[in-house]
């Protein structure tokens, strides 16, 4: 008995760990912007869909449909595997690239207190699957996640 609850405390807190990543890219990265360090970055990337926003790292951003008036319902198993990009100070804490238009920048505070990046409305988020810069392997997944273009809106268009 109490090795199987000593194994489910673990893996409780394996999920707790993932989930509160809240920034994390996957694959180890950080690709936000922890407390007291430098600003987000976002930039315009080519991708296979059209000119789409991206980290500083050059890793693709997403918007999810279900997402409405700037506020995310991204949580748990979701945000695990669709981490948000935070920023710290919150819009001061984000630079925008050439290109962008810094009236489409927010940022809206989450469920769990994270502050999350957003543009036009869409909270911005990166794929698990997306292990290097420019891939975009979430574009179209379940027809609720797409890349999001330089005005704002998502690329709903498929490789």
């Amino acid at each position: 008995m109490r090795i199987r609850v000593t194994l489910a405390a673990a893996g409780a807190l394996l999920a707790l760990t993932a989930c509160s990543a809240g920034g994390s890219g996957g694959a180890g990265a950080e690709p936000s912007a922890p407390a007291g360090a430098e600003p987000v970055g976002i930039t315009l990337v080519e991708s296979e869909v059209g000119t789409a926003l991206a980290d500083a790292q050059g890793r693709i951003l997403y918007g999810f449909t279900k997402d409405k008036d700037a506020e995310s319902v991204c949580e748990a198993d979701c945000i695990a595997t669709w981490p948000a990009l935070t920023a710290a100070a919150g819009a001061d804490g984000v630079e925008l690239g050439e290109g962008l238009d810094a009236a489409l920048l927010d940022t809206t505070e989450r469920t769990d207190g994270v502050v999350q990046v957003v543009y036009n409305d869409w909270p911005l988020y990166y794929y698990v699957g997306d292990a290097l810069p420019e891939e975009s392997n979430g574009q179209g997944l379940d027809e609720e996640w797409f890349l999001v273009a330089p005005d704002g809106s998502l690329i709903r268009d498929l490789p």
